[in-house]
């Protein structure tokens, strides 16, 4: 009877004990709980809009439609922006193709700076989207006239009465356009950020000073050069053709994506040449295979000029200006500049 007892009185503290231990890894639950929810409501903060700056203030929201515009606004708007690009690196920007999530995206940003007309599924989104605030560079760039032979290098404009045919829409491989762009980018953040304004300024200051360094290096590389047309499998150069002196033969038109004519290649095999052209150039993000063909018929070297529609660990450079700088180097060097 009395181990009967004892047993009865182990099994009543067991339950107590039990209980005791319940309550307490509830209460330790419930914290762990508070917890995380508080730290994934400090985590998700930022997502609510951009990150802040280092100012303490939310970072005003940049959409841009591919890389040259991205450079501009992180330059531009420093640590006062978040810049979102819609153009993944590697991605030719000519087939871009937005998610509804991107287009959606667009609503709510503070600015978005894009090319029209060089685009299409931008353009469409912008339209759809209304954001806040727009810079469309097309508005404000004199457009040159598309041509594969030089076109572009005769001082025309697209719209100067001249019918030259499309325009050319690769407006940022002249860096004083880029200058441009950078002064019209200052002018919307300001106007979406005043207290900013002395910021943004101040960088567009040292961006444009970079610019024409870049300009003035470009002047002297390719000054003098003893053969003045360059071959390319795509006629994106018409604006560095024009300011810089030299002449662009395109071997497909403003278009990479469009396969020459075996009339075409055969054109291009005279050009060559004619004009003792030593090089045949291709890029990045386009196949090579037709440039290497011409220069292999031909016994010419191949190179790559790159067209700065985005950067890739094969890019040469990390920036627009470093691969700009390279471009005037592969063109100095291709062409007999002194």
């Amino acid at each position: 009877m009395e181990g009967r007892e004892l047993t009865r009185l182990h099994l009543i503290m067991r339950m107590i004990v039990m209980k005791i231990l319940r309550g307490t890894l509830a209460a330790v639950s419930a914290a762990a709980m508070l917890g995380l929810a508080a730290c994934s409501a400090y985590s998700d903060a930022p997502a609510s809009g951009a990150p802040a700056s280092s100012g303490g203030t939310a970072r005003l929201a940049v959409a841009v439609a591919f890389y040259p515009f991205e450079f501009v606004a992180e330059r531009v708007g420093g640590d006062q922006v978040a810049v979102t690009n819609l153009t993944a690196p590697g991605v030719e920007p000519h087939d871009l193709e937005l998610t509804p999530q991107q287009v959606a995206s667009l609503s709510s940003v503070d600015l978005v700076v894009y090319q029209s007309g060089f685009q299409p599924a931008v353009d469409t989104a912008v339209a759809q989207a209304k954001p806040r605030a727009s810079v469309d560079t097309a508005s404000f760039l004199p457009l040159l006239a598309a041509s594969q032979d030089g076109a572009e290098g005769d001082g025309h404009t697209a719209d100067d009465g001249h019918n030259h045919g499309a325009a050319d829409p690769h407006t940022w491989l002249d860096p004083t356009n880029m200058v441009t762009i950078a002064e019209h980018v200052r002018d919307a953040l300001s106007s979406a950020r005043p207290e900013a304004a002395k910021a943004f300024a101040a960088n567009t200051e040292a961006l444009v000073a970079d610019l024409t360094t870049l300009d003035t290096t470009l002047k002297t590389d390719l000054g003098s050069c003893a053969i003045k047309p360059f071959i390319t499998s795509h006629a994106a150069f018409g604006y560095l053709a024009n300011r810089y002196g030299l002449t662009q033969v395109g071997i497909n038109g403003v278009e990479p994506d469009v396969e020459p004519s075996a009339a075409r290649i055969a054109e291009v095999q005279k050009i060559a040449k004619d004009n003792n052209v030593t090089t045949i150039f291709f890029e990045t993000l386009v196949s090579p295979v037709v440039a290497q063909s011409i220069a292999g018929d031909l016994g010419l070297k191949t190179d790559v000029l790159d067209p700065l529609e985005g950067i890739t660990a094969e890019s040469r450079g990390t920036d627009y200006l470093e691969v700009m700088r390279a471009n005037g180097a592969s063109l100095k060097t291709a062409n007999q500049c002194s």
